[in-house]
C-alpha cells in the first residue's frame, strides 16, 4: 500500500509541494499537536466529512459553519460524540476564518461556493480541503491555481480515489504498460434518481440563511424543491451529474492516460426522463480527444440505473495488449485481448458507490491523512489543486459543449477554448454584485 501511494505522490507533484515554506506554516499543530479544522457545509456529505475528520487522532474539528441551523446542530452533536470535544458553532464561515488558531477549512458546501470559499480561506492564510468539483466554472479553477501559487498554502481536492491504494496501483499498472499502450478509456455513472417535480415559491424556512446559502450566485427566489440536494440540477448553483459524480472517473481516466488538457470535446444529452424543474442533463455522453493519440468517453445516466460491466460506476482502460477495469470500489481487474481475466485485485473494504453521503469512510481517511502530511511535512498531495482543476475542467468542457451545441477545439497547453464565442461565454459565470471571487 505504501509503495503504491508513494508512486502516486511522486507523479502528482514530483515530491515537494511547489512554493511550500515550512516557516510560513510552522504554527499548524494547534492544541495537543492536532491540526485544527473548520467545517463549512455539514449537511449530508459535509456531515460525513466532519465525522471522518473528527475520527482522525491528529485532528480537531474546531468549528462548524452552516446556513442550516439544524444541520449545524446535528453535526456538532455527532462530532462531540466521536471526539469528546464540542466544536464551536460559527454560522458564517467567514467569521471562522478570523480565528488565528484555525489551520484549515474543509469546504463541503454546494458547488457554487467551492472556489469562492477556498479563495477566502487562502487569503486568510488557511489550508483547504476542497470537495470535488473544485469549481463551478473554468474561470474559478484558474483563480484557485493562481491563489495557491500566491499564498503557497495546501489545497487538496476531494477526489479521494487518488488515495485508494488498489485504485492507485491499478492506474499505475496502466501507465507502466500492463495492457500495453493505453489509448482509450471509458467511464460511467448510473443511478435511479426520481423526479424533483415543480417547485413552489415560498419564503425561506426559519432555519435557513438563504442569502448566505446563495452567496456568490445571482439571487433566485426560494422554491421548495431546491434544498438540500436538488441544487445539483440547477445551473445557478450546481453543475449536473458530470461534475457531481463524473469528476471521479474522468480524473482516473486522465491520470491513467497521462494527459492534461484535451484538443477536442463533444457532448450529447439532455433532460430526457422527466419533465420537471431539473435543468442539467439526466443523460449525457462526453467525448474527449488528446494530443497523444488517445481519447476517452464518460456516460452519465441519472435516471436509469442499468449497470455497465456489472457496476453502477467505473472506468475501463483499453490498450494494445488488453484492458483494465476499475469499478466503484478499491479494486481492479486485468483482461487480455481474448477477454480472459489475467489478474484481479479485490476490495479491502465494502463500498456503496451510490451512497451520496459516505460511500467509503475508511479509504477516504487516507486522503485526509495525505492532506495532513502535506501541511505538516511538505509531502506531495495526491490531488493538488492544479490536478484537481485539470480533471474538473474535463467535465466543465463537456457541459460547455452540450450547452453551446458545438464541438470545442481546445488549446492542449492551457485548456482554453479556441475561436468559439458561443462556448466561451460559459467559461465564467455572472456573480451577485459584491460577491465576486478574486485572488
Amino acid at each position: 500500500m505504501g509503495q503504491a501511494l508513494a508512486g502516486t505522490a511522486a507523479l502528482t507533484l514530483g515530491g515537494i509541494l511547489p512554493g511550500f515554506s515550512p516557516k510560513s506554516y510552522a504554527r499548524i499543530q494547534g492544541a495537543n499537536d492536532r491540526i485544527q479544522v473548520g467545517m463549512m457545509g455539514v449537511n449530508s456529505r459535509g456531515l460525513a466529512l466532519a465525522s471522518n475528520f473528527a475520527l482522525q487522532p491528529n485532528c480537531q474539528v474546531r468549528s462548524v459553519s452552516d446556513v442550516d441551523t439544524r444541520a449545524a446542530d446535528k453535526c456538532i452533536a455527532a462530532v462531540e460524540k466521536l471526539a469528546g470535544a464540542k466544536p464551536q458553532v460559527v454560522p458564517d464561515f467567514r467569521k471562522a476564518l478570523e480565528d488565528k488558531d484555525l489551520d484549515a477549512l474543509i469546504v463541503a458546501a454546494p458547488d457554487h461556493w467551492h472556489a469562492p470559499a477556498a479563495l477566502l480561506a487562502s487569503k486568510a492564510g488557511k489550508h483547504v480541503y476542497l470537495e470535488k468539483p473544485c469549481s463551478h466554472n473554468p474561470h474559478e479553477g484558474e483563480l484557485l491555481v493562481a491563489a495557491q501559487k500566491k499564498y503557497k498554502n495546501v489545497i487538496q481536492m476531494g477526489n479521494q480515489r487518488r488515495s485508494w491504494p488498489n485504485v492507485a496501483a491499478g492506474v499505475m499498472a496502466v501507465r507502466d504498460g500492463i495492457i500495453g499502450r493505453p489509448y482509450f478509456a471509458k467511464g460511467w455513472y448510473t443511478n435511479n434518481r426520481p423526479s424533483i417535480g415543480t417547485g413552489k415559491a415560498s419564503a425561506a424556512p426559519s432555519w435557513l440563511n438563504y442569502d448566505l446559502w446563495q452567496g456568490p450566485a445571482p439571487r433566485q427566489a426560494f422554491k421548495d424543491n431546491i434544498l438540500h440536494y436538488n441544487w445539483h440540477w440547477f445551473w445557478n448553483w450546481g453543475t449536473g451529474e458530470s461534475l457531481n459524480n463524473g469528476t471521479h472517473m474522468l480524473d482516473l481516466m486522465r491520470w491513467g492516460l497521462n494527459v492534461d488538457y484535451p484538443t477536442r470535446v463533444t457532448s450529447t444529452g439532455g433532460r430526457y426522463r422527466y419533465q420537471d424543474d431539473w435543468e442539467t442533463p439526466d443523460t449525457q455522453v462526453i467525448s474527449l480527444e488528446f494530443a497523444n493519440n488517445t481519447g476517452m468517453t464518460w456516460e452519465g445516466r441519472s435516471c436509469n440505473g442499468r449497470t455497465v460491466e456489472g457496476s453502477s460506476v467505473g472506468v475501463i482502460f483499453y490498450g494494445d495488449k488488453g484492458a483494465l477495469q476499475i469499478d466503484g470500489g478499491n479494486a481492479y481487474k486485468v483482461y487480455d485481448l481474448d477477454n480472459n481475466l489475467v489478474k484481479e485485485v479485490k476490495n479491502d473494504l465494502a463500498i456503496n458507490a451510490r451512497d451520496r453521503m459516505n460511500p467509503s469512510q475508511a479509504l477516504d481517511a487516507l486522503h485526509i491523512q495525505n492532506f495532513f502530511d502535506a501541511i505538516r511535512k511538505g509531502a506531495a498531495l495526491n490531488s493538488d489543486i492544479l490536478s484537481g482543476h485539470q480533471s474538473t475542467l474535463l467535465c466543465q468542457l463537456g457541459n460547455i459543449a452540450l450547452r453551446s451545441g458545438s464541438t470545442l477545439d481546445v488549446d492542449p497547453a492551457t485548456g482554453r477554448i479556441k475561436n468559439n464565442k458561443a462556448a466561451e461565454r460559459f467559461w465564467k459565470r455572472e456573480y451577485q454584485r459584491g460577491w465576486e471571487p478574486t485572488v
